[in-house]
């Protein structure tokens, strides 16, 4: 597989997970389809997200530390997020209190955020601290503001003792907030332009 195949795959991946999010915590989801569709949707979005992240990191610059240690963090965060999600969908399945879901969903926010801080540090080296007119410049930030929405999130979603939701709607606010920022950041990455086959001659009559 080449390396722009694999950087599409990977932005599609990307693409597919955020929009899994977004839907499972747009306004007023919930209420229609239930908190235990959305708890699936964020499950399934968080495997096409682990995907993409071992992509990245597949496709990282070994010799750039910022940007490798970026893509190692993102993948390790991913995979926190495969383990919160999932036990969402299990905390809701057997009616139990949703202790086990926070802190793995904590840490994983977390993650995210330190790899779009080294991100936004790599793009910067790469392209100086203000670059408007670079994708990659203006992915990282949209990646990074996604990233501290994720942040919020979990702390919306933290849980007390007595098993309530501190603040669910920060909590899937700040999840759609985010994902819709990931979604963004991964279609102004994605390849515009595909290598095409030489045009063939046009034969004389």
């Amino acid at each position: 597989m080449g390396t722009l195949a694999t950087l599409s795959r990977q932005c599609w991946l990307f693409a597919i997970g955020s929009a899994l999010f977004a839907a499972a915590t747009v306004p007023g989801f919930s209420a229609v389809a239930g908190a235990g569709a959305g708890n699936w949707l964020c499950f399934i979005g968080s495997w096409f997200f682990t995907a993409a992240a071992g992509m990245q990191l597949k496709l990282a610059n070994p010799t750039s530390k910022l940007e490798w240690l970026s893509a190692a963090i993102q993948f390790a965060g991913t995979i926190l997020f495969n383990i919160s999600t999932g036990a969402a969908v299990w905390a809701h399945a057997i009616g139990v209190r949703r202790h086990y879901v926070w802190a793995p969903d904590a840490m994983g926010s977390i993650a995210f955020l330190v790899s779009a801080a080294l991100g936004v540090a790599a793009a910067t080296i790469a392209v100086g601290l203000i670059a408007l007119g670079s994708r990659d410049w203006q992915a990282e930030w949209i990646n990074m503001i996604g990233s501290i929405a994720f942040g919020v999130s979990a702390i919306g979603a933290f849980v007390r003792r007595t098993g309530i939701t501190e603040d669910a709607l920060v909590a899937n606010l700040g999840t759609f907030l985010g994902a819709l920022c990931f979604l963004g950041a991964a279609l102004l990455v994605l390849p515009r332009f595909r290598k095409r086959a030489p045009a063939l001659p046009e034969s004389g009559t």
